[in-house]
């Protein structure tokens, strides 16, 4: 993800314990694929997180789209071609890759950090797509104490060994939740008392005179096209980091470190002042 300066700029958990804390993460195993009918309908039937799950356009699997549904894996209608691409052996129409992470439900992660004392500071992705980004945001998001990445169901990266390896461990910390609709997720947040902000350069605010010392979300937007629509409409506020330069645009995973050390500067300063 890229911030453009005319543009844009920045750019489920099993438990029912509420008190979910960051050092409590499971252990993560490596990205798997899983293909053929049998195998796949087996993986859904276990306790295992599903990333990605594709079907042959045209094709009828009743039991695995049934069990898909029940929990509530999205499924990616693709080409023949696709799938040839991802194995040369008789996959019958569906693969599909075990997760290299497990996935927390985001209201256990809100629920834990408010049990512990701590002000939210939480990273809503919005289709960010290039893998080695994704590891490099979550890597900076754990050294800047943030308490979880939100990233929707489809449309995003896929967290495999290179996300792991680029986010040098931080993945095996850092809570992420997986969404079906970022827009509900945003609702949801903000009636839990956590202040949106959306990343951006369709404002005139810098970000610097927004306010993130109280409990933040802030969302960062797609390498393509920034941030949705929608969910800039829904954002309590706007911000945008300051280019002067020649170059028209930040990477989005140095714009993520940018946005998330001054909301970190600001708690420092707020503490120090109280």
């Amino acid at each position: 993800m890229e911030n453009r300066r005319n543009s844009r700029i920045n750019r489920s958990d099993k438990r029912s314990d509420a008190n979910y804390n960051r050092s409590d993460s499971p252990k993560r195993s490596s990205e798997e694929m899983v293909f053929g009918v049998q195998s796949v309908t087996e993986l859904l039937r276990s306790d295992k997180d599903i990333d990605r799950l594709y079907i042959v356009k045209g094709g009828s699997f009743p039991e695995i789209q049934q069990l898909a549904f029940e929990r509530r894996v999205t499924i990616q209608r693709v080409p023949p071609e696709k799938l040839d691409r991802l194995t040369r052996k008789n996959h019958q129409g569906v693969i599909c890759f075990i997760s290299a992470i497990h996935y927390v439900k985001l209201s256990n992660v809100i629920a834990g950090v408010f049990e512990q004392g701590q002000v939210p500071l939480l990273l809503i992705l919005d289709r960010i797509t290039d893998v080695r980004n994704f590891g490099a945001i979550a890597r900076t998001a754990e050294c800047a104490g943030a308490q979880g990445i939100v990233i929707p169901a489809r449309g995003t990266a896929l967290i495999n060994a290179d996300a792991m390896k680029t986010s040098s461990g931080a993945l095996s910390h850092l809570p992420v939740c997986r969404e079906v609709n970022l827009e509900e997720t945003v609702k949801y947040l903000k009636d839990s008392g956590i202040r949106v902000v959306a990343c951006t350069e369709k404002t005139d605010h810098y970000l610097y005179d927004v306010d993130m010392s109280g409990p933040t979300a802030l969302i960062m937007g797609s390498e393509d096209d920034g941030i949705s629509e929608e969910l800039l409409r829904l954002a309590d506020h706007h911000a945008r980091i300051p280019l002067v330069g020649q170059v028209e645009s930040l990477n989005v995973s140095v714009a993520t470190g940018v946005v998330l050390y001054e909301a970190v500067r600001q708690r420092i300063f707020n503490e120090n002042e109280s």
